[in-house]
């Protein structure tokens, strides 16, 4: 076992993003299944995009309101799940997720395209839905409106920064012998162990 810092932790994860990056033959190298704990206790998961690592934390963003949002609220151990097919990389983090200020969630807001803004303030992410004509002509009106201030942040839509605890790194071999290694905080900082295949 060994010591470690959080920068060269997260230094590691952006090197191999990039690399993922620069060999990706198709778009979403920021995709991860981030998994919640469910308020009936089934594990639930589902894809979302990383926004950046700020400050050694994972920022995803998203509606508060949501099935993800409420779990969070109700319990916020989490976990995000990256797999890099280029590469031939996953990376897997277990932390503690925790609601950003309103002026970070505000900048990431305006930086998500016209449309993908208009959906997430015409739409009650995972509500049943009624009549998809109705959700249509809603997006329709707001799109149509002139687009002079943007479209401002809804107020149940948010960031959350996943402060990790666990990362674990695994890069595949077709030896079957792929190389595992886990980072892990304890009371003296980040540690570092290999795991076995």
């Amino acid at each position: 076992m060994s010591t470690i810092t959080m920068q060269e932790i997260v230094a590691r994860f952006n090197n191999a993003l990039q690399q993922e990056i620069q060999q990706r033959k198709v778009k979403l190298p920021y995709a991860c299944c981030l998994s919640t704990v469910g308020l009936d206790g089934f594990p639930n998961a589902r894809f979302v995009s990383l926004k950046e690592v700020l400050d050694g934390k994972f920022v995803v963003t998203g509606a508060l309101t949501s099935r993800k949002g409420i779990e969070i609220e109700e319990d916020n151990k989490v976990a995000l799940t990256f797999w890099w097919p280029e590469t031939a990389q996953q990376v897997r983090i277990q932390g503690v997720a925790s609601q950003l200020p309103d002026v970070l969630a505000d900048q990431y807001f305006s930086e998500r395209n016209r449309e993908s803004q208009i959906v997430s303030t015409v739409s009650q992410q995972g509500a049943i839905l009624d009549d998809l004509r109705i959700l249509g002509q809603q997006f329709e009106q707001l799109a149509q409106q002139p687009d002079t201030r943007g479209i401002p942040r809804p107020e149940n839509w948010g960031a959350y920064a996943i402060a990790p605890l666990r990362i674990e790194f695994l890069v595949f071999s077709e030896a079957r012998f792929h190389d595992r290694t886990l980072y892990e905080l304890t009371d003296s900082g980040w540690t570092a162990v290999k795991l076995q295949p």
